[in-house]
């Protein structure tokens, strides 16, 4: 069994922004994959079914972001996920350009909350994880204010192409290891 996490916030506001894309890659699974999004457990929105062989459950923790350790944690106790295997963590990244994509296998949160919760939580840093670029604002001051922005017209086609690219990814490590993945896709 996989398990892929898609970090955003809950909420109507929130909705397509730039901090959502892990919510926004997860529906598009969910949508490709049929897998209804509809239980409610573990302070996440979930559900499962079969890809490529493997069961999957795709989760959206609504917990918000600064706290989304608490549903991976939860859900990874309850059907004893090996964490450093078994889960994938979608999320934004600032340090990228827009619509990059850098696979991880460990590492530190690099300033993301969501990410800090993570490894809290787990106890430890290592879980497979997909950064997206979603761009950086010209000032530091404005970052806040930016990842709640929603795209810009003009990059939406890139955050498309980038979250296909994400499935693509995805359907890559279910028959295959974090490892492999990496050297499949980093840098491409």
């Amino acid at each position: 069994m996989k398990v892929i996490f898609g970090l955003g916030n809950p909420g109507r506001q929130y909705v397509g922004s730039r901090h959502n894309i892990g919510f926004t890659t997860v529906e598009y699974l969910a949508d490709q994959w049929n897998i209804s999004l509809s239980q409610t457990k573990f302070q996440s929105l979930y559900g499962s079914g079969m890809v490529n062989g493997e069961k999957v459950i795709l989760a959206k923790p609504l917990t918000y972001m600064n706290l989304s350790g608490i549903t991976v944690r939860e859900l990874s106790d309850f059907y004893q996920l090996d964490t450093a295997t078994d889960i994938l963590v979608i999320y934004d990244d600032l340090d990228m350009d827009l619509g990059r994509v850098r696979l991880r296998q460990k590492g530190s949160a690099g300033g993301h909350n969501g990410i800090r919760s993570i490894t809290q939580h787990l106890d430890g840093e290592s879980f497979c994880r997909i950064k997206v670029g979603i761009g950086r604002p010209e000032f530091k001051s404005q970052v806040r204010d930016f990842v709640l922005t929603r795209f810009h017209e003009d990059e939406i086609p890139v955050m498309r192409d980038t979250v296909m690219k994400i499935k693509e990814i995805c359907e890559f490590w279910l028959t295959n290891d974090f490892i492999k993945t990496m050297n499949a896709y980093n840098g491409k």
